[in-house]
């Protein structure tokens, strides 16, 4: 007997007097006593029959073992709830497939791949009495763990697929294998996508296959709806995904610009920004390359991209090509609401010195915008201009000479 039987065996004789008999079989553990246990405890001593708190206590039981990765007890538990629950013909087993999902998981970070396969294969069969909508996502979603499994076995045979020559048998055998799996994956899959919520694995999973067998048009009707559908939860990925897969399909830059403008209104910060800026700068339209403008200095006004050389360099070359295109207010608009924080935040004395140690290719882009920005006399750039470093002279020189040229600010004033 397991230490966890034995456990639930004394709590039975503490609560009845006396010792039940408990009948342990592999798999299907069963304890005749449970379900008092649980009404037990649920009701305070009052034995009711109210199946919704019973099994709310059980299964809080099982999610307590497995908060604290007992999972060979959260397995004993869980093979009793089901036990009891076949035992009588009234009650619903709604919450058994949430359970085996749990389950599952942990089978498949594990990497216990075939166990995960039956775990989830016998949720997807455990619908009992009249179906709840709740429950048919949580199918929907056993289902779609099934089919990650499956695009896994795909995934490999399409690497096995690469090694291969075209003509060799093996390749024409593979290749077939490889279309039933993405058979089932789609059908497995394709359900759970038109439910609202956050799939990002299976969305990637999914397209990553229909992208495989040529069919475009599908993969850019799922991936546009997983981003633009009003039902779904906004979701930065949903835009990385289809931006990414529009520019593999070298779509018009104005369709690239347009998916990137709604995840820059969601996270301004992100990596993809530089790209935005870019298209940005390129566009014929006015508005577009004010937009890229700001883009820069929006990103730059986070922490965690201070230090993103390629980010200042960018601010660097745009902030002179947009003064000498005569565009002075554009910066004037940008500069208005940072005047009072950037100068601390990014161009003081001691991030000057520091800079300088760490980077000097990033300490000269900083100065160069520090100049245009604050003008000659700022403490940034006369600290750079002051260092006289080599190779770095020729550069520096032209940098003094472009700040002298462009700066917005008045030259008779100090900061």
């Amino acid at each position: 007997m397991s230490d966890f039987g034995e456990e639930l065996t004394k709590l039975a004789v503490a609560e009845d007097g006396k010792r039940e008999t408990s009948v342990f079989s592999n798999p299907g553990m069963h304890f005749p006593w449970l379900q008092n246990r649980v009404e037990t405890v649920v009701t305070g001593g009052k034995r009711k029959r109210d199946f919704t708190q019973t099994t709310s206590a059980c299964l809080n039981f099982i999610h307590e073992a497995l908060l604290k990765h007992q999972w060979q007890r959260a397995a004993e538990y869980m093979h009793s709830y089901l036990q009891t629950l076949e035992d009588s013909d009234t009650y619903k087993r709604q919450a058994a497939p949430e359970i085996s999902l749990q389950h599952a998981l942990y089978l498949l970070h594990h990497g216990m791949l075939e166990d995960a396969n039956r775990n989830l294969s016998d949720a997807e069969t455990w619908r009992y009495g009249e179906k709840s909508s709740s429950q048919e996502v949580l199918i929907n979603l056993v289902q779609a763990y099934k089919g990650l499994l499956q695009y896994y076995t795909w995934s490999k045979k399409k690497k096995e697929l690469s090694e291969l020559d075209e003509d060799d048998y093996a390749y024409t055998t593979k290749t077939q294998n490889m279309l039933s799996q993405s058979c089932k994956t789609s059908a497995n899959i394709s359900a759970l996508l038109k439910t609202p919520g956050v799939w990002d694995p299976f969305v990637k999973s999914y397209v990553e296959m229909l992208e495989f067998y040529g069919d475009q048009d599908g993969a850019r009707e799922i991936l546009t709806n997983y981003a633009y559908d009003e039902k779904f939860p906004s979701n930065p990925n949903a835009h990385i995904y289809l931006y990414e897969f529009l520019k593999r399909e070298k779509a018009p830059r104005a369709k690239l610009i347009s998916v990137l403008k709604i995840l820059h209104e969601i996270v301004p910060s992100h990596p993809l920004m530089l790209e935005f800026h870019m298209l940005l700068r390129k566009s014929e339209t006015e508005e577009h390359r004010k937009l890229g403008l700001a883009v820069l200095f929006e990103v730059l006004g986070f922490a965690g991209c201070t230090k993103n050389i390629t980010a200042w360099k960018y601010l660097a070359k745009y902030l002179k090509q947009t003064l000498m295109e005569s565009h002075l207010a554009w910066v004037e608009e940008e500069w208005k609401s940072r005047r009072s924080w950037w100068p601390a935040f990014h161009f003081s004395f001691f991030w000057a010195k520091s800079d300088w140690k760490a980077d000097t290719g990033l300490a000269c882009e900083k100065a160069f915008v520090a100049g245009i920005l604050l003008g000659k006399d700022c403490r940034y750039f006369r600290y750079i201009l002051k260092q006289g470093h080599e190779t770095l002279k020729k550069k520096i020189k032209r940098m003094k000479k472009s700040v002298k040229k462009y700066s917005i600010v008045n030259p008779d004033v100090c900061t």
